[in-house]
C-alpha cells in the first residue's frame, strides 16, 4: 500500500498485459508469480485468462487465489473496450461501436455466414485516405489503434454473453492497416497465436489501398495471412480522383507488388453507378487480375457511405461481373449487409463524434508505415 502522502502520480503505472505478446506476458508474469512466493505456472495461468479464455478483470480469475488475485490489481491492467451501442440488422450482421479511454470512438462489424461468423476490425480511429466513397475517410483521422485496441475488438467477442465465437477476421473497418504496421504487425500475431485467439492465418485477411511498404512486410511473414487490395478503379487517372494515395502508390507499383506477392491476392472493387461499372472498366480491370493471378471482390457500394455517389444496379454489377469471368477472371460478388443499421464503415461513429477536418496522410505524425 502507498503511503498516504505519496501522489497518484508518484505511483508506477501499470503495466498493460494486453499490449504486450502472449509470449512477452507470460515470462513476465512468471517471474512476478515467483517474486511474490507463487509457483511460475501460477504466471501461465494469468496468461490463458488474457485471450485463451479472457477474463473481464483480474477479480474473475477465480482459479487463482485472492491474494494473488489483488497483486495482480495493484501492478498490472488487462483494459476492456467499452461498449457505447450494439445494433442488429434483420440479416444477423451486428454493429458494435466501441468507446476508447481517450473518448474516441471505433466500429466492429460482425457478418454471419452459414458456419463462419466474420468480424471486420478497425485498426485507426478515422482514416487518413480520404477516399470519395469512404464515410470513414470524409471524417477525417485521429490517430491509430494500440495493439490492444485492435485485437481487443475480437476479445471482446469472446466475453459478450453469449460469446460470438469468431472463424474470421478482416482488417476492413476503419483506418488503413498497413499505415499504423507497427500495432497491426504484433496484432496478427496475437489473433493468430495458440496462445493468442488462435485463428488460423488464413483465416485472417489484411485489406490496404495498396501502401508498398506493408505490403512487403506482411508478405515476408511466413504466416499465410491474406491479402485484399482495394483497387475501386482500373486506371490511374480514375483511380487518382476517387483515392489520393494512388498518387503515392500508383497502380504500376501496386500491382508489381502483388505479383511478388507470394499467397494470392483479392482485388476489392466498389461498384459506383456510371463511374467504373462500364465495359472499358471491365476490360482494364480483367488485364490487372490477369497479370497478377488476383480473385476479384465485386462490392454493392452502401448508400450510407455514398457521398454523392450513385451504387451500381444488382443487373449492372451481374452484368460486369460476367464481363470478368468472360476474360479468364474469378469473380465473386459480395452480397449487401446490415442495409438497416449504418452498417457501411464510420456511419455509427459520425453520429456519436463531431466531424473533423481530414489530415492528410502525410501530414500526421502518427501514421506509421513498415
Amino acid at each position: 500500500m502507498a503511503d498516504k502522502n505519496t501522489r497518484r502520480e508518484d505511483l508506477p503505472a501499470k503495466q498493460n498485459l494486453l499490449n504486450m505478446l502472449p509470449s512477452e506476458a507470460e515470462e513476465l508474469l512468471r517471474g512476478f508469480a515467483v517474486r511474490h512466493g507463487e509457483k511460475p505456472f501460477r504466471g501461465s495461468q494469468v496468461v490463458r485468462h488474457l485471450w485463451q479464455n479472457p477474463a473481464e478483470s483480474f477479480a474473475s480469475m477465480t482459479d487463482l487465489s485472492v491474494a494473488f488475485r489483488n497483486l495482480l490489481e495493484e501492478h498490472f491492467t488487462i483494459p476492456r473496450l467499452a461498449l457505447a451501442t450494439r445494433q442488429t440488422s434483420s440479416d444477423g450482421t451486428e454493429k458494435f461501436l466501441f468507446r476508447l479511454d481517450d473518448g474516441e470512438f471505433i466500429e466492429t462489424v460482425a457478418i454471419p455466414e452459414g458456419t463462419r461468423m466474420t468480424l471486420c476490425i478497425s485498426s485507426q480511429a478515422g482514416c487518413a485516405l480520404q477516399c470519395a466513397f469512404c464515410a470513414t475517410g470524409a471524417m477525417g483521422f485521429t490517430r491509430n489503434l494500440q495493439m490492444f485496441e485492435i485485437a481487443g475488438q475480437v476479445r471482446e467477442m469472446k466475453l459478450l454473453s453469449p460469446e460470438k465465437p469468431i472463424t474470421n477476421v478482416v482488417f476492413m473497418g476503419m483506418g488503413e492497416p498497413l499505415m499504423n504496421w507497427r500495432a497491426v504487425d504484433p496484432t496478427l500475431t496475437v489473433l493468430n497465436s495458440a496462445a493468442g485467439l488462435g485463428i488460423g492465418a488464413r483465416h485472417i485477411t489484411v485489406s490496404t489501398v495498396g501502401v508498398l511498404p506493408g505490403i512487403v512486410a506482411l508478405g515476408e511473414r511466413p504466416e499465410q495471412f491474406r491479402l485484399a487490395i482495394s483497387i475501386h478503379a482500373p486506371n490511374d487517372e480514375l483511380r487518382q480522383s476517387l483515392m489520393p494515395p494512388n498518387t503515392k502508390y500508383p497502380l504500376a507499383s501496386v500491382i508489381e507488388a502483388a505479383k511478388v506477392f507470394e499467397r494470392r491476392v483479392t482485388f476489392e472493387y466498389v461498384m459506383l453507378g456510371g463511374i467504373n461499372d462500364g465495359g472499358e472498366q471491365a476490360t482494364q480491370l480483367a488485364e490487372l487480375a490477369r497479370e497478377c493471378g488476383a480473385f476479384v471482390n465485386l462490392i454493392p457500394l452502401h448508400p450510407g457511405g455514398a457521398g454523392d455517389f450513385t451504387p451500381s444496379s444488382p443487373q449492372q454489377i451481374q452484368w460486369f461481373a460476367r464481363r470478368l469471368r468472360a476474360q479468364r477472371v474469378e469473380v465473386a460478388v459480395r452480397k449487401s449487409r446490415g442495409m438497416d443499421i449504418a452498417a457501411a464503415c464510420g456511419q455509427l461513429r459520425v453520429e456519436r463524434q463531431r466531424r473533423r477536418a481530414p489530415v492528410g496522410p502525410d501530414e500526421d505524425g502518427n501514421v506509421q508505415v513498415a
